[in-house]
């Protein structure tokens, strides 16, 4: 088996050389040995390990511990068990289905209120403690929707908020797809875009950042996101059974 540096692993991977021993720290790959002046000395193994944790890791998903059991197939296959890392895979990619199932069907939800489909509340007013409880979310994350820009609540003379029917349906179409975990922005985006056109494409809108947005997260483009992350889980376990062949 052929044997490399640190830097000559850095320049195979393409990372840098820290990153090389920070894969080491977090047990993503073997622990190396060294030669007697310290040195790390790496193999072919270590190679695929690296090849195989970029794959793992690329699409940040962080819900529902998606991440968490990303980083435990890795480590699973840094040790070489990897009947259990391809074991740990698929069940992975039937957790990636259930979050897009969840992602496609909040979309469904969100055009059903906006089609009158759900019932609404028959009351024409809510405070913002019956808004709370009608909707079964907290006062504080009625006030970070707010302070988001996602909705802009009236106040009665007192000052007091009030919630109307179309507050409650908008709040209605965030909360489905809070829950479904698209980001703030996407929803803030969708919202606009209706706001401007109510017609518009729901699905193709809520998935697609603006080339304009300076900041870009995997919850603002979900969908694509969790596909992404399901294409890379199916390559994730094609090379553990290449390595099992290779390694074992």
């Amino acid at each position: 088996m052929n044997t490399y540096t640190t830097s000559e692993i850095a320049d195979l991977i393409g990372i840098h050389p820290n990153t090389v021993r920070l894969y080491e720290e977090l047990e993503l790959i073997p622990k190396p040995k060294r030669n007697p002046n310290g040195y790390r000395i790496f193999n072919d193994f270590h190679i695929e390990q690296f090849k195989f944790a970029r794959t793992a890791l690329k699409i940040e998903v962080t819900q529902r511990g998606l991440r968490k059991n990303a980083i435990e197939i890795v480590r699973t296959s840094a040790n070489k068990d990897f009947d259990k890392a391809i074991s740990l895979v698929s069940h992975y990619l039937q957790q990636l289905e259930i979050e897009k199932s969840n992602a496609e069907e909040a979309i469904n939800i969100v055009k059903e209120i906006l089609n009158g489909n759900t019932q609404e509340t028959d009351k024409l007013f809510l405070t913002r403690k019956e808004t709370s409880e009608y909707l079964k979310v907290t006062i504080d994350t009625l006030r970070n929707w707010e302070m988001n820009g996602l909705l802009k609540v009236k106040r009665k003379q007192n000052g007091y908020r009030v919630y109307t029917d179309e507050d409650i349906k908008r709040l209605k179409i965030i909360n489905s797809l809070r829950s479904a975990n698209y980001s703030l922005s996407a929803i803030l985006r969708m919202l606009n875009a209706l706001s401007c056109n109510p017609n518009a494409n729901i699905k193709n809108i809520i998935d697609t950042p603006k080339d304009d947005d300076e900041i870009i997260s995997v919850c603002d483009k979900l969908i694509t996101s969790l596909k992404e992350a399901e294409y890379n889980a199916k390559s994730m376990k094609s090379h553990l059974q290449s390595m099992k062949e290779q390694f074992s």
